[in-house]
């Protein structure tokens, strides 16, 4: 083969590779808006790990998005700044995306990244002697993320078990990490509902500062407390934002569908490997530990079960009578999630 016909058939090799390169990027639907900011209430925590994954392999950047996180110390910091417009979704807990509608505000979760809540309330030692039920937590000074956290909601959910009003406890916000562990361990609080690491780090000390009374991460905890498999940690968004941009939500469902399938067959190891150092520190062990008892709660393709659903507005109902107003169905859409199944399983 002379100089020219070798120049002749590398043009149409490369002319063959840039078509089949055109013609992949007119196949996936560009974001109506690629730049967007995503909230999250405490982003070191265990249930939000599947945003985080998604971040951090670069799946949101593969999908056509930027994205921006803004990191808040609770959920409700989070939604907030979804409500004020300088949030374009949530990685935050779905008894917001319920509560937002009663209130009269459209807005829905589009992916579901876990079907137990993974908290836990740890009693101080003293405390925890006594333990029977919730009742016992009548008087106490109790730890909370921050006010309307989810945490917050859990601790209403127990006190509503024991007939008692939220305003049995005193409720003091201590944040999730190294705060809320020291707020406990110092005495400035007598429990602390509590999210992974920061409970597996308290129990590594064993039963010397505190112990778990109620545990989520166990399906058996799970239960008892809710009834059954129970919607946390969700992705949502005001609903007229999905409407006006349904490529962009479906580039989100489709990075964190690819990040749940991940994590599904992803080892401890493998996941400490990504995520920032700073979420486990020196603790690299205990983050490890924590890991393996967290990792059954995500769901496997991020859609909402009806009974998921339910069990947060039975949970949120005796506190929050006005949910008897809302149409349960309208607070999530699994359409995008069901999409980007549907794309994955093609050969």
């Amino acid at each position: 083969m002379n100089r020219h016909s070798r120049r002749a058939v590398l043009s149409l090799g490369l002319a063959a590779l840039l078509a089949s390169s055109l013609s992949q990027a007119a196949e996936a639907p560009r974001p109506e808006k690629r730049e967007i900011t995503i909230a999250v209430g405490g982003i070191g925590v265990m249930y939000y790990l599947p945003f985080v994954i998604a971040k951090q392999r670069g799946y949101f950047h593969d999908a056509g998005l930027n994205v921006e996180v803004v990191d808040f110390p609770g959920g409700a910091k989070a939604l907030q700044a979804l409500i004020g417009g300088s949030a374009d979704m949530v990685s935050g807990s779905f008894e917001h995306v319920l509560q937002m509608q009663a209130k009269g505000q459209a807005i829905q979760s589009i992916v579901t990244q876990g079907e137990m809540p993974g908290l836990a309330l740890m009693l101080r030692k003293d405390k925890a002697a006594s333990w029977r039920s919730p009742a016992n937590l009548k008087g106490l000074k109790v730890g909370i993320s921050a006010p309307g956290s989810s945490t917050q909601l859990f601790l209403n959910a127990l006190l509503a078990k024991a007939d008692l009003k939220p305003d049995a406890v005193s409720v003091i916000g201590v944040g999730t990490g190294a705060t809320a562990i020291a707020a406990l361990e110092s005495g400035q609080i007598d429990a602390l509902v509590g999210v992974d690491p920061s409970v597996s780090v308290l129990e590594r000390h064993g039963s010397a500062v505190a112990v778990a009374v109620v545990d989520t991460r166990k399906p058996g905890d799970s239960k008892a407390v809710y009834g059954g498999s129970y919607a946390a940690g969700a992705i949502y968004a005001k609903t007229a934002f999905i409407r006006d941009n349904p490529k962009t939500a479906q580039a989100v469902a489709d990075a964190m569908t690819r990040s749940l399938a991940w994590l599904k067959q992803a080892t401890p190891q493998q996941i400490v490997a990504t995520v920032p150092p700073a979420f486990y520190g020196k603790n690299q062990a205990v983050y490890q530990q924590a890991l393996a008892k967290n990792l059954p709660s995500y769901t496997a393709g991020g859609v909402m079960t009806a009974e998921a659903a339910r069990n947060v507005y039975q949970s949120l109902l005796p506190n929050h009578p006005a949910l008897k107003r809302i149409s349960l169905e309208s607070c999530y859409d699994n359409r995008f999630v069901l999409q980007a199944g549907k794309q994955a399983a093609k050969p």
